[in-house]
């Protein structure tokens, strides 16, 4: 399997300080110039911390609980991805130009990164923020999907370039923090995986109220229902079932794994955890933000 994968300085460059997909970086004034509208929806996420998930509830808000609505496109069309572009492949740009309002943005940029236009149309915004070591489990697992990508040798060689940054999106520590200090701004929502997994009830009672909607019982059960793991797990509108072979391979491990808080014991043998709290106090010591890594 390893023998068709790209080297990581092949497909991997530094940009303004994040390690970037050069296939997204290629066509950056797409991405900076992008025009936001008053009611754009952003939900932003280092990857592998809910995103899917968020948007799928997020949709169905706005869909007034229809799931039907839901399943007529998979959610990489209903929810382009703002900066992903891969020639006429994938283009989120795009997509997103050609939607009608209200649009829902997913990306994964930080906060400098995100076009200023959604800064300047104070658009809502909703991030979504996962316990480090199980982003670095399910980021390891869902880079060896993405058949463009170079495979890691090892969890213990990935959970080390996790800690220095040099993954996809970058540091996971800058970039929790940076949205963290927005967080301050009352059009944004912090939102903790670990919450959701514990109280989806009382999370979801959140994002209905934070897009300004009346949250009904009917539309809570429906959305409770609708976005469970096993559910969305086996709907090929969210599962990403229906993303070409040759782009991500669910031979080597499934979209949605596990869903769960704690899987990150499984992998982290004990000199790695040591090592990797060591890092992970010196990182967040100035930091004010609270992560459960378990329930």
């Amino acid at each position: 399997m390893g023998t068709s994968r790209p080297e990581d300085y092949e497909i991997f460059a530094e940009f303004r300080g994040v390690l970037m997909d050069k296939r997204f970086t290629k066509y950056w004034d797409d991405v900076e110039t992008f025009l936001a509208r008053p009611d754009d929806i952003v939900i932003a996420t280092y990857p592998k911390s809910g995103t899917t998930w968020v948007s799928e509830i997020v949709y169905m808000i706005y869909k007034e609980g229809d799931v039907e609505k839901c399943k007529e496109d998979a959610i990489f069309n209903r929810v382009p991805h703002l900066e992903c572009r891969n020639e006429e492949l994938i283009n989120g740009v795009r997509q997103l130009k050609e939607k009608e309002s209200p649009r829902i943005v997913k990306t994964h940029l930080p906060p400098k990164l995100l076009p200023a236009s959604f800064w300047e149309k104070n658009c809502k915004m909703i991030y979504i923020c996962r316990n480090a070591k199980d982003v670095v489990v399910s980021y390891y697992h869902f880079i060896q999907m993405i058949v463009s990508y170079p495979n890691p040798e090892s969890f213990s060689e990935f959970a080390e370039k996790f800690m220095q940054g040099q993954v996809l999106y970058g540091s996971w520590y800058d970039h929790v923090k940076s949205w963290w200090k927005k967080s301050k701004n009352s059009r944004i929502l912090f939102v903790f995986y670990e919450d959701m997994i514990e109280d989806i009830r009382r999370e979801v009672i959140k994002l209905i109220e934070f897009l300004g909607k009346k949250p009904s019982e009917e539309l809570i059960d429906k959305i409770i229902q609708h976005t469970s793991f096993q559910e969305m797990r086996n709907n090929p509108s969210t599962n990403y079932t229906t993303m070409p072979e040759d782009m991500m391979t669910h031979k080597v491990s499934p979209f949605m794994r596990k869903g769960i808080v704690g899987d990150w014991k499984n992998h982290f043998t004990v000199a790695l955890r040591e090592k990797f709290d060591e890092h992970y106090e010196q990182q967040m010591k100035e930091c004010t933000l609270k992560f459960r890594e378990e329930l």
